[in-house]
């Protein structure tokens, strides 16, 4: 096994979109094989501690196989959200980039062979 770890951008694409205070980021793997590695790997609490200083609520997670993709749910994480924040990105619409910042281990196919 290896500690080679990259960023979630590497291996996924992401939307994102908002209502109110709360936020969904779709993660959709780029190839199929790397689907179920993600899943293990970009879980609900990756997630909230990625946005811990954001302090979320809720946090769920929905599969979506047949997309090899997967769609996270955010509550409370737009300060209010849009009329009520004062934040820059209200919308949230960067949330994606920042979790597709997330450090991951390398999927299996890609990782190095072991001696």
């Amino acid at each position: 096994m290896t500690d080679a770890n990259a960023a979630l951008y590497q291996f996924a694409h992401g939307r994102t979109g908002d209502k109110g205070d709360r936020s969904n980021i779709s993660v959709i793997a780029y190839d199929a094989r790397d689907y179920e590695h993600l899943v293990a790997h970009v879980t609900e609490d990756a997630v909230r501690a990625l946005f811990s200083e954001r302090r979320p609520g809720a946090v769920t997670r929905y599969l979506v196989p047949s997309l090899h993709a997967m769609n996270f749910v955010i509550d409370g994480v737009l300060d209010g959200g849009v009329n009520d924040a004062l934040n820059l990105d209200t919308h949230g619409k960067a949330l994606s980039f920042r979790l597709l910042q997330l450090q991951i281990p390398l999927p299996p196919r890609l990782a190095p062979a072991t001696p």
